[in-house]
């Protein structure tokens, strides 16, 4: 009896001392306390009704202590994992995030519209916006139900080995599509913008889209993907940034300057088209930037959820009203015959697109080396355990961008590239893993609170990448492979013609197969 006393008297006094342990979210010594409590109630083999029961009301007790301090602590904590903490401050982190959220998935914009027709092309941009900023929050804590500290880890933990492969996969290959689609957009953007130069004629060295491929990528790409720290791109990301405002303020000119030059269209102004499920994968492409939540996560100086909340909310608002006023403009501009590369429906004479194609062309350049620094974290987490020595790094970086090059320059059709990345990578990566993760994770019911926003997303991600790859397949959309619109050619008659009239036009001029409009 004197022997079961003491023993409830030393139970006791642990659970106490776990109970402070974990209570101390502010200080360096809580996860050595909180793993001494784990591995002490391992020995104590705890078998009993009552013993249970007290366990799991300190959890319960632990959980709500968790959530009232939860705009204080670290959702993640990296002293695990790291020697050190990240270097990044709120705006630099913000620049990051944004210059990753636009990349090349902007370009395309306008092309969803043209898909799912301009006022529903709005709602759904705007109903993707909301999502990826609900869903980048969720996986972070979904990180920090699991104790994961990459995207990789977290569904391990959650998923194990088969969701790991799963995950690694995606989140290799959507940024590695985006690669190859800034090479692509580099080699048009550019080559237009050389000729324009004088001596730089057609057959001109600089007109030639591998060479400017390979020369963009050798001197500045290369260079600026060898870093190791993706905080030191802050700033780069500031200049893309810049660039970006740019370009947005070219498209919205040119749609008040060009708009009544270009052909009417038949129905340039319903409001739903029946492809709209394609224009979802374009959206996704254009607001992804998961693959590198947790990256971007880890370069801040404080970590905390509220700090995460504030650069999440600034970076998608931000990029979801430059999206916005460039998608709106450049439907607006070219209607029916919107490209999924909207600079190639400007005229090769067009001064201001010219200007408008450098300052994007030196974007995606400053761009591409974020998602070249997911690409290599994937690749170390899979094959070094998370760990590159310098030669190994080098190594990777190298080989990463060559096979993207190589791959850039025998493929020059961006809008397909765009929806087939879109359709199968960005969509379960905004819309089914963050939410498989929680709701595995929580111990609520799939009705309760965030379980059952988490429960609609999973479906919706589910019904638009099935229904999105099939109509990407049976209809895919026309490339022009970087000729020119038949309206910027002087000698054509009738250019107030509907394209649904009797002129000839080109097949990679024709308008989108909106066999359904409302």
């Amino acid at each position: 009896m004197e022997a079961d006393s003491v023993g409830g008297l030393n139970y006791k006094a642990e659970l106490n001392s776990a109970s402070f342990a974990r209570l101390m979210a502010e200080t360096r010594l809580e996860k050595r306390l909180y793993s001494f409590f784990e591995s002490y109630k391992r020995k104590l083999r705890l078998d009993s009704p009552t013993d249970q029961k007290a366990a799991t009301g300190l959890q319960e007790h632990r959980m709500t202590n968790e959530d009232e301090a939860s705009d204080k602590k670290c959702l993640v904590s990296l002293e695990k994992f790291t020697d050190k903490r990240g270097t990044s401050s709120i705006p630099l982190a913000c620049f990051n995030f944004i210059n990753s959220i636009i990349g090349s998935g902007i370009i395309g914009l306008p092309y969803s519209m043209n898909q799912a027709g301009l006022p529903l092309g709005i709602a759904l941009l705007v109903i993707v916006a909301l999502i990826s900023d609900y869903s980048i929050i969720l996986l972070i804590k979904g990180g920090n139900l699991s104790g994961a500290w990459s995207y990789q880890s977290l569904v391990q933990n959650t998923f194990g080995f088969i969701g790991y492969l799963i995950l690694s996969v995606l989140q290799f290959l959507y940024p590695f599509i985006a690669m190859i689609s800034y090479n692509i957009i580099t080699g048009d953007m550019l080559t237009k913008v050389f000729q324009k130069v004088p001596g730089v004629g057609p057959d001109h060295l600089f007109a030639e889209r591998h060479f400017v491929i390979f020369l963009t990528t050798i001197l500045f790409a290369l260079p600026l993907c060898l870093y190791r720290d993706v905080s030191k791109l802050g700033k780069v990301s500031l200049v893309s940034m810049i660039f970006t405002i740019m370009i947005m303020s070219v498209v919205v000119i040119s749609a008040a300057t060009l708009s009544l030059e270009i052909p009417p269209v038949e129905n340039a102004w319903s409001f739903a088209h029946w492809n709209a499920i394609q224009a979802i994968g374009v959206m996704s492409s254009g607001f992804i930037c998961h693959h590198n939540s947790f990256m971007i996560y880890n370069s801040l100086k404080e970590p905390t959820l509220s700090t995460w909340s504030r650069v999440t909310h600034i970076s998608v608002s931000s990029a979801a009203l430059i999206s916005l006023l460039f998608a709106t403009a450049g439907y607006a501009t070219f209607t029916g015959y919107t490209q999924g590369d909207i600079f190639e429906n400007y005229c090769r004479s067009d001064d201001l697109a010219t200007f408008g194609r450098f300052c994007f062309g030196i974007s995606i350049i400053t761009t591409f080396p974020l998602e070249c620094f997911v690409t290599r974290e994937v690749v170390s987490n899979v094959f070094f355990h998370g760990v590159l020595s310098n030669v190994a790094h080098v190594v990777v970086t190298v080989v990463i961008i060559a096979v993207s090059t190589v791959i850039s320059l025998t493929y020059d059709c961006l809008g397909i590239v765009l929806e087939l990345n879109g359709v199968l990578c960005a969509t379960p990566l905004i819309f089914v893993i963050p939410s498989a993760c929680y709701l595995k994770l929580s111990n609520n019911r799939w009705f309760q609170g965030e379980n059952f926003v988490c429960c609609i997303l999973l479906l919706v991600g589910v019904c638009v990448m099935v229904i999105g790859l099939a109509m990407t397949v049976l209809y895919p959309q026309d490339c022009s492979h970087g000729a020119e619109m038949f309206y910027c050619i002087s000698n054509v008659s009738a250019l107030n013609a509907t394209p649904s009239s009797t002129i000839s036009v080109p097949e990679v001029f024709s308008v989108s197969p909106n066999a359904t409009n409302f």
